[in-house]
C-alpha cells in the first residue's frame, strides 16, 4: 500500500476517534475507488462546489462516508478539523452524508438503493441541458439485492445515458454475512449487459488499474458505463478483513484506535 492510501486511512482513523464510532470495514475497501475518482477523474471544484458544470459523484452506499469525508476534507472542500467532529452534536458530518450540510455532497444516502435512481435522472438532467457533467455512482455489493438499482439500471440503459457511470464496491460481504450465502450476486457481469451497460472488472485497491479503466470512459458508446471493482472488507487492517464484525463499531475506543493505527504501518 502506498504512501497517499495511507495517509487517506489515517484521516478515516482521526475520524472514527473523533466521532467515537462509525462503518469500519465499508469504509476501509472504498479507499482507493474514491481517491482515484478525486484524484484523477472529476472535474470538481472545491472552492465552487456547486459550479453547474461539474462532474456528480454520489455515494449510494452512504454508511462508507468516512473515507468520502476524509477524500472531501483532503481536496479542500471543507477543513480537516470537521473530521475530529464526526458524529458529535451539532457538527457537519453525521454517520451518513447530507446534502444540505457538508460542501462536495451531491444527495443524502444511507437508506440503500436509492443512489442509483437519483444519479440517472441527474445525468438525464445534464444531457437535456447541454451540460458537460459526467454522473458517478459508488454502489455497494450488498445494495444490489434492492430491486430499485435493477429499476434504476434498467433505465438508464433504455436511455443510452453515455454520461452516467457505476462503481460497485465489490467486497463479497454484507452486514449479515458473504453476500454469496445472503443472496448471491452472480453472474454479476452478465446482469449489468443484461441491462445494457458497458462492463469492466478490475482490481478495486489496484491505483494504477483503475486510473486506466475509467481513462477510456464511456466502455461502449451509447451505454451507461459499470466497472465492477473488486476489494477487500477492511482493506488495510489485517485483523478486520474480510470480517462482518467490522462493518460497523457502535463504540470505537482508545485501543481499538492504536491497534489501527499499527495494522496500518504493517499494511
Amino acid at each position: 500500500m502506498d504512501d497517499r492510501s495511507k495517509y487517506l486511512r489515517r484521516l478515516v482513523i482521526d475520524a472514527l476517534e473523533g466521532g467515537g464510532r462509525g462503518h469500519i470495514g465499508s469504509s476501509m475497501s472504498l479507499v482507493e475507488i474514491l481517491r482515484v475518482l478525486y484524484d484523477d477523474v472529476l472535474d470538481v471544484r472545491p472552492d465552487d462546489p456547486r459550479w453547474p458544470d461539474r462532474d456528480r459523484c454520489i455515494l449510494s452506499k452512504g454508511h462508507g462516508c468516512l473515507t468520502w469525508y476524509a477524500v472531501l476534507a483532503d481536496k479542500g472542500f471543507f477543513p480537516k478539523e470537521e473530521l475530529l467532529r464526526q458524529c458529535r452534536a451539532g457538527a457537519m458530518l453525521g454517520g451518513h452524508p447530507e446534502r444540505a450540510h457538508i460542501p462536495g455532497v451531491e444527495a443524502s444516502t444511507g437508506s440503500l438503493g436509492h443512489g442509483l435512481s437519483i444519479g440517472t435522472g441527474m445525468a438525464i438532467a445534464a444531457r437535456m441541458q447541454k451540460r458537460p457533467s459526467r454522473v458517478f455512482v459508488i454502489t455497494g455489493d450488498g445494495e444490489l439485492d434492492e430491486g430499485s438499482v435493477w429499476e434504476a439500471a434498467m433505465h438508464a440503459g433504455k436511455h443510452r445515458l453515455e454520461n452516467l457511470v457505476a462503481l460497485v464496491d465489490y467486497n463479497k460481504l454484507q452486514s449479515y454475512g458473504p453476500v454469496k450465502e445472503v443472496l448471491d450476486l452472480e453472474p454479476l457481469a452478465d446482469k449489468w449487459r443484461a441491462f445494457g451497460w458497458g462492463v469492466k472488472e478490475v482490481d478495486g485497491h489496484d491505483v494504477d488499474a483503475l486510473r486506466a479503466q475509467l481513462s477510456t470512459l464511456p466502455f461502449e458508446a451509447g451505454k451507461p458505463s459499470v466497472l465492477i471493482c473488486h476489494t477487500v472488507k477492511g482493506k488495510g487492517f489485517d485483523f478486520a478483513e474480510h470480517q462482518a464484525t467490522w462493518h460497523h463499531k457502535a463504540r470505537v475506543e482508545a485501543p481499538d484506535v492504536a491497534r489501527m493505527r499499527e495494522a496500518l504501518e504493517r499494511a
